[in-house]
């Protein structure tokens, strides 16, 4: 791909307008923790179970909410998480059967739904509104999370595929940010305007959508999936200038015919199919260690943390971890081609498991010495700081580069529900989990990072510089691999070109 502008100013309005979708996700997630107290005093005033003069928004009194409460507040949080389950499913269908550009698109309606639900929670039952808009935007993120990546990993160059990629949690992390920040209590996060505050999850999709009107399609759909070669010489011209597009097209073409080989993936089959298993599996790994590295059992416990450490105001210290989120994953960006992913993920995983262990014992050893609540936040730090280098932008796009245009939806879709059920799984059980273990309860995550650690170092291969046929040919070698033994010059070679790339 030396010939035309690799990064063109269509190029990055392209991503810059799919990556709203991903800013829409990170916005989600984050924007229900700030007005919690807020949300619940107003679900126990509309469920006849809390007088309205007991409302103490800045009191210091402690409130234990009704049942019915408690109830309706974790349906609000984990019906988001279920939604995504569910969506994820389909995101091979959507963007197979209506086209990456025209997926997108049509799932902002979810999106504009979802947000009007929310925005509009006080003219009505605002328990069932909340909790009916979550669940329709968490359907509209599970559909996104795996469409955005898509696009992304078809339209990137492969010199940039990484850092255009990682461009996707980026936006995530981005959005994350900014619904803590206008979360804050002297913004939207009061008693007032918290509708507002949900409802604005779905003001982007407006964005994106007219923007949507002016992005090209997905060169690699129209040419291998549509069969329309003209319209993708056209396309790949917008992304990158006047050019020669005969090496693209060639590539492409190839690509075509190892598709055509099999018949179209579903998802039984590629589950079934031996000559996927091993990238299915290294994909499916990736993304339950990037769920089951403890990185959301640390947001949930950083603001006990820096309570206990005398912070005034530990929201402010929870903003300051959005922050450095989003710094690392912007630093990830622009080293992610030039480190390489397995590295990066290596350098994360080891990084992670240590802070682990130092973020436990900082907690065992809390109430000897009151200084090593310093050390607790230090180690928070510094494990999201090694999560955003690698472990957490990578998963989303690696996948797109494992798996050639045959199989590529299908296993975007199993790695998104992946995603999302081990976050669920995470989100219901690590209050339980730390109840029981108390202090020790990093212990698990530290001896989970190892693991993980072990597996990137044995399964994963380097992507980086790599076309998909190139990639899929690794893949190949390694299941067709004789048993251990003296290596021969040719494995040597093979050996080091992996390196050098």
């Amino acid at each position: 791909m030396e010939s035309g502008k690799e990064l063109s100013g269509t190029l990055m309005l392209a991503v810059f307008t799919a990556v709203l979708g991903s800013f829409q996700y990170g916005y989600s997630l984050g924007v229900i923790n700030a007005p919690q107290k807020i949300i619940e005093t107003h679900y126990g005033r509309v469920l006849n179970v809390l007088p309205n003069e007991s409302l103490l928004l800045n009191g210091t009194e402690a409130r234990v909410p009704h049942p019915s409460v408690t109830m309706y507040w974790s349906l609000s949080v984990s019906i988001f998480s279920i939604g995504g389950m569910v969506s994820s499913f389909l995101v091979g269908w959507v963007g197979d059967s209506l086209g990456r550009i025209k997926g997108m698109f049509t799932v902002n309606i979810l999106a504009v739904v979802g947000g009007l639900l929310m925005g509009l929670a006080k003219m009505g039952p605002a328990h069932i509104l909340v909790i009916a808009g979550r669940a329709v935007m968490g359907f509209y993120c599970g559909l996104s999370s795996g469409l955005v990546p898509m696009y992304i990993g078809e339209i990137a160059p492969t010199a940039y595929r990484g850092a255009l990629g990682t461009l996707h949690q980026l936006a995530i992390v981005s959005g994350i940010l900014i619904s803590q920040v206008i979360g804050l209590d002297f913004l939207l996060g009061n008693d007032i305007m918290w509708p507002v505050l949900l409802g604005l999850s779905g003001a982007p999709s407006i964005l994106q959508c007219v923007l949507l009107l002016i992005c090209p399609e997905s060169p690699r759909y129209l040419y291998i999936k549509l069969g329309k070669e003209e319209e993708a010489k056209k396309t790949l011209k917008r992304f990158k200038g006047e050019y020669d597009t005969t090496k693209d097209i060639a590539e492409m073409q190839k690509e075509k015919e190892e598709a055509m080989k099999e018949d179209k993936m579903s998802l039984l089959q590629l589950i079934r199919s031996p000559s996927y298993r091993q990238p299915l599996f290294v994909a499916l790994m990736l993304h339950l260690s990037q769920q089951f590295s403890g990185i959301n059992a640390i947001f949930y416990y950083s603001t006990a943390i820096f309570t206990t450490a005398g912070v005034g105001q530990p929201v402010y210290a929870t903003i300051g971890v959005g922050v450095i989120n989003t710094i690392l994953t912007m630093v990830s960006v622009l080293i992610v081609d030039k480190a390489g992913r397995r590295n990066l993920f290596l350098i994360g995983w080891t990084g992670m498991c240590f802070c682990a262990i130092m973020m436990t014992v900082g907690l065992v050893l809390l109430s000897t010495y009151s200084w090593m609540s310093y050390i607790s936040m230090t180690a928070i730090f510094l494990f999201v700081s090694f999560f955003e280098i690698g472990p957490g932008p990578i998963p989303w796009f690696i996948v797109a580069e494992l798996f050639s245009q045959g199989p590529r939806p299908a296993a975007l879709a199993l790695a998104g529900c992946c995603n999302w059920t081990s976050n669920f799984i995470i989100g219901m059980c690590f209050p339980y989990i730390e109840a029981l273990c108390g202090s020790y309860v990093f212990i698990i995550f530290a001896v989970m990072l190892f693991g993980f650690t072990m597996f990137t170092y044995f399964k994963v291969p380097e992507t980086k510089g790599k076309t998909f046929e190139e990639i899929s040919s690794e893949f190949r070698r390694r299941r067709h691999a004789p048993p251990p033994g003296p290596k021969t010059a040719t494995e040597m070679e093979l050996l080091e070109r992996s390196t050098d790339a």
